[in-house]
């Protein structure tokens, strides 16, 4: 066999003219399985080629006693491991080393390549990578977990929230417009929608840690390095800078002052 042809490639099909003009025997043999034969010498043939293998692995996972709401939007890796009982909703890919554990739901509008996930978990709406979540726990709608992010048991990463390299502790909940980047949070902690940890600045990361039972109001900024203590009350709108007490209540934000009539004293006029 040579490449002697406009494309310079092998063809395997050669053998057969080869194996005529030597003398010897060449036979038809009938498959039971047309797809085993399928070639894939383009695009689109790679593509038809891509669905009948997906098919077959959805269809493992389905004989396992994983539900699969609509099985054409399933994109399930070879080496995902998915327990019974699990629900997949349509729009799910799954990638790499990932694993789910039983009674978890997924989707809709998933991407999780090499996480681990718990039992009972739900999974909506969530782009991970690396991430590992443990059982119980919750995140999205439209989540993002990047590498090195855990959520422990029952713990939530909530609707628009962006997690790195930090933990979040067992029943600690970031719900909604957060930024979370090298961070531990303990256990029971609730972190106000619109807070960041802010991390970096300009050329170093930093961490912050946040105890046990501490309570940060929302459109917080924590300024890395920086530890909020166990059971301290962070108010809202604050810039936090300096380590906060366990216990201890932490205001960073200018005082609020009013001016009686001062609307009716300062008309405004419209340019025409």
């Amino acid at each position: 066999v040579d490449a002697n042809n406009a494309q310079g490639e092998f063809y395997l099909t050669d053998v057969l003219a080869i194996a005529r003009e030597a003398g010897r025997a060449v036979l038809a043999y009938k498959t039971d399985d047309a797809e085993q034969c399928l070639g894939v010498n383009s695009r689109g043939q790679l593509a038809e080629a891509s669905r009948v293998m997906q098919r077959r692995i959805n269809e493992a996972h389905m004989a396992a006693g994983v539900t699969l709401w609509d099985p054409a939007t399933a994109y399930i890796g070879p080496e995902v491991e998915i327990a019974p009982d699990v629900e997949l909703l349509p729009n799910v890919i799954l990638m790499g080393a990932t694993s789910i554990g039983e009674d978890t739901v997924v989707g809709p509008n998933c991407r999780l390549t090499d996480t681990r996930i718990g039992a009972g978990c739900v999974i909506d709406e969530t782009v991970a990578v690396e991430a590992q979540i443990d059982d119980g726990a919750t995140t999205g709608p439209r989540a993002y977990l990047r590498p090195a992010a855990h959520l422990c048991e029952g713990a939530k990463a909530g609707t628009h929230v962006e997690i790195k390299k930090s933990t979040v502790g067992r029943g600690s909940k970031v719900p909604h417009l957060s930024y979370i980047g090298d961070t531990t949070i303990g256990e029971g902690v609730n972190i106000g929608a619109g807070s960041i940890t802010c991390n970096y600045d300009g050329a170093n990361k930093h961490a912050t840690v946040i105890e046990d039972g501490a309570f940060i109001g929302s459109d917080t900024m924590m300024v890395a390095p920086v530890t909020i203590g166990a059971g301290a009350l962070v108010g809202a709108g604050s810039t936090i800078t300096k380590d906060v007490a366990p216990g201890a209540l932490a205001l960073g934000r200018a005082k609020q002052s009013e001016i009686a009539g001062w609307v009716a004293a300062h008309p405004i006029e419209k340019k025409k």
